[in-house]
């Protein structure tokens, strides 16, 4: 019980400081694929989502550009669906040849199309979209309710975030207390991890990424 409980304290204090050091981003639109558009290329997608280390946010727009006499975008509502191009159950189907899809929701999200040769050869799109949270101003504490400067924690001391045995960074915040204002501080390459703030306690125990809160990866 007592594991679980530290496990909790040191989730909380994440979602607390990243919340804080979230910031809210003007949205953006991204032209899928660029000069390649919507057609049938083999990894052009993974890789084109993948370039400059893309980050889709809610309120983000992705622009499809295709010939609307053999192609369209179908978007599917499961990774199975993605993987294996099945239009059995889409969701909603565009083929306008020019169209521009606002990303409403975070969490993943997979467009396809339904030629479904081009699916097969390569024509599929996955997006990860998180949501941004703004900070809130408080109002300037009177001097009585001044509260003491918050502690500063690297994650992990020297070893930094990384892979360890599964208890490491258990017993890594086992003798901490962690306080609203306390701040976390993750190092790590990050060409090869990342840092995914996480809305529950059944999300944090089956490392299940699919609703983040937020995504860090600097």
């Amino acid at each position: 019980m007592a594991t679980r409980t530290r496990i909790l304290s040191l989730v909380f204090a994440m979602m607390m400081s990243f919340t804080v050091l979230s910031g809210y981003c003007s949205a953006k639109i991204y032209k899928v694929g660029d000069s390649e558009r919507w057609t049938a290329e083999d990894d052009v997608y993974y890789a084109w989502a993948e370039r400059d280390y893309k980050e889709f946010h809610v309120g983000d727009s992705l622009v499809f550009e295709y010939d609307h006499n053999i192609n369209d975008v179908t978007q599917v509502s499961g990774g199975l669906e993605y993987e294996f191009c099945d239009l059995s159950s889409p969701r909603p189907v565009y083929n306008t040849g020019h169209d521009i899809l606002t990303l409403t929701e975070p969490g993943f999200h997979y467009f396809i199309t339904s030629n479904q040769e081009q699916c097969v050869l390569g024509q599929k799109l996955e997006v990860l979209v998180v949501q941004d949270l703004p900070s809130p101003v408080p109002p300037p504490p009177t001097p009585s309710k001044i509260l003491p400067v918050g502690e500063t924690y690297k994650v992990g001391d020297s070893e930094g975030w990384k892979v360890y045995d599964s208890d490491f960074y258990n017993k890594w915040s086992e003798e901490k207390q962690f306080h609203v204002g306390d701040s976390l501080i993750f190092e790590y390459a990050n060409e090869v991890n990342d840092v995914y703030e996480i809305s529950g306690d059944l999300e944090f125990m089956t490392c299940d990424p699919t609703s983040p809160v937020a995504v860090h990866k600097t």
